[in-house]
């Protein structure tokens, strides 16, 4: 049984309120360890592929020159209600699933559950100021909250790109994803990545909508084809830059 997102709130602030004891040496956050290597296992078009390195190296610009308002210290690294299950023995909720557990800001274990309020729906107003009372600061009122969440979207769709070749459904979003990012002004603008669109896919988002049948196939695989030749023909009729290249958005 998983736990609430007042107890991830609760669970988060006594894990931000403990020192690591002396024997304990943890690794710092990066946030970009994986993105890099699953965007190049992708099937992206090449400029599709150059634009997301080029905003995965524009969020590392902007992430550097954050300004925290909490302090640094251990981080669960992968913070959300999905890694939160009851004790069998006594309902005691526990965070599970350690892998990401690192030395860096605490803004960034609080992040998912702010986006997953405020960008994907998945968890409800009520729920949300649960949370923040529960962890005594909301990460949304900090002026750095628009980078880590494009930060975490970007995460999201290098994961989902990686698994284009398995899924009609995973392209057609991952397409819709890049063309709705694309016409933002720049890393950090706020433009939603097809933030919608990639958490329909994402684990927690297909855990909190019902489950596609087998007859849906079809469509998706004509949608994906659809979104695929329009990415094409738009691509073409960009204007082309003196070095060759393109221009997005």
């Amino acid at each position: 049984e998983y736990g609430t997102v007042a107890e991830l709130g609760l669970l988060l602030r006594q894990l931000h309120g403990l020192g690591p004891p002396g024997s304990l040496v943890l690794p710092e956050l990066d946030p970009f360890n994986r993105a890099e290597p699953r965007l190049a296992e992708a099937r992206l078009r090449p400029d599709d592929r150059d634009f997301l390195r080029n905003r995965l190296a524009g969020l590392r610009g902007l992430y550097s020159g954050l300004e925290f308002a909490l302090p640094a210290g251990p981080v669960h690294g992968d913070a959300n209600v999905g890694n939160i299950l009851r004790r069998q023995d006594d309902g005691t909720a526990v965070l599970i699933d350690l892998d990401g557990f690192a030395s860096g800001p605490r803004e960034w274990d609080l992040v998912l559950t702010a986006m997953y309020f405020e960008r994907f729906g998945w968890h409800t107003a009520q729920e949300y100021r649960d949370f923040v009372a529960g962890y005594g600061f909301d990460v949304m009122n900090w002026p750095g909250y628009p980078v880590l969440r494009n930060i975490r979207e970007l995460i999201m769709v290098a994961w989902l790109a990686q698994n284009t070749r398995e899924s009609p459904e995973i392209a057609a979003e991952v397409a819709r994803g890049i063309e709705g990012w694309g016409g933002g002004d720049g890393p950090g603008d706020g433009a939603h990545f097809g933030g919608w669109a990639v958490g329909r896919l994402w684990p927690m988002g297909r855990a909190r909508r019902p489950a596609r049948g087998r007859d849906d196939q079809p469509a998706l695989a004509a949608r994906a084809q659809e979104l695929l030749r329009g990415s094409d023909a738009r691509a073409a009729a960009r204007p082309r830059c003196r070095n060759g290249a393109r221009p997005r958005g």
